[in-house]
């Protein structure tokens, strides 16, 4: 079995957001591996560790710029066994339909290998929070979707999933070859250990531009996106905040000025 989970490198929720020409900045100094992608790779590790040793591998894909190799070194520390970069100056200003273009052609060209039973995502990726990646990608690459899997299992060329829905709760399956979408619910992700963390550093992470996986840069980057950002300036500060002190009447305080406004 071979599994290939999608993982990304994007700013931390702490630092301070910027864009530059229209793209969100990007730098190894405040970036990380997208948290919700965590719950994917634990996905993908897991059931590796539930079938014979031998039996499974699962690798880690990325694409981005240089710094981008972050994410996929951060899934080499939590276990995986292959990284794989996809960077090329044609992707910058990708949207999520260029994005999931050079992901699946990336996805084919493991395949040359041997077949890629299936693809595991977070659920959104905490930049741009669309949720839109999964279902893009699984379109492109023409397999069935389950996607928001608090639960996951894989038997018998079989993928069944687990979905909570505000007014439903799902049983979904799909045959193999199929792509699962991963919420924070699926699991707890792991924390690397300090022999993963050694181990992480031999192991090498293998970059490819477009043209190896045989995507013209014309279809994907800035010119080819779908969507553009008009317009970024830094949230103006806020004016006119009142600060209680509470002595024991803030509780009441709040209320009224709460009911003052219509907000209660």
């Amino acid at each position: 079995m071979r599994i290939v989970v999608t993982v990304k490198f994007v700013p931390d929720l702490q630092s301070t957001r910027s864009f530059t020409e229209g793209s969100v900045t990007r730098t190894a100094d405040d970036g990380t591996m997208n948290e919700l992608d965590e719950n994917a790779v634990e996905a993908a590790l897991q059931l590796r560790e539930s079938l014979p040793e031998g039996e499974c591998e699962v690798y880690a894909l990325t694409v981005g710029g240089a710094d981008a190799v972050a994410a996929v070194r951060k899934a080499l520390q939590l276990g995986v066994d292959h990284a794989i970069h996809v960077s090329d100056a044609g992707i910058a200003g990708s949207d999520v339909f260029g994005t999931a273009t050079v992901l699946a052609a990336a996805v084919r060209e493991i395949e040359k290998d041997g077949a890629v039973d299936l693809v595991i995502t977070g659920m959104a990726a905490l930049d741009g929070l669309t949720s839109m990646l999964p279902t893009a990608l699984a379109a492109e690459l023409d397999v069935a979707q389950l996607t928001l899997a608090s639960h996951l299992e894989v038997a018998d060329g079989t993928a069944t999933i687990e979905r909570h829905l505000p007014d439903a709760h799902e049983t979904v399956t799909a045959a193999l070859p199929a792509l699962v979408s991963v919420t924070d619910e699926a699991n707890k992700a792991r924390y690397p250990n300090f022999k993963l963390i050694m181990a992480a550093r031999a192991k090498p992470v293998t970059t490819w531009s477009l043209s190896d996986i045989g995507v013209d840069p014309v279809t994907v980057g800035a010119m080819a996106a779908r969507t553009t950002v008009v317009d970024a300036s830094p949230r103006p500060p806020r004016e006119n905040r009142v600060v209680v002190t509470d002595k024991g009447e803030g509780g009441q305080q709040l209320a009224a000025f709460l009911i003052e406004r219509g907000l209660a």
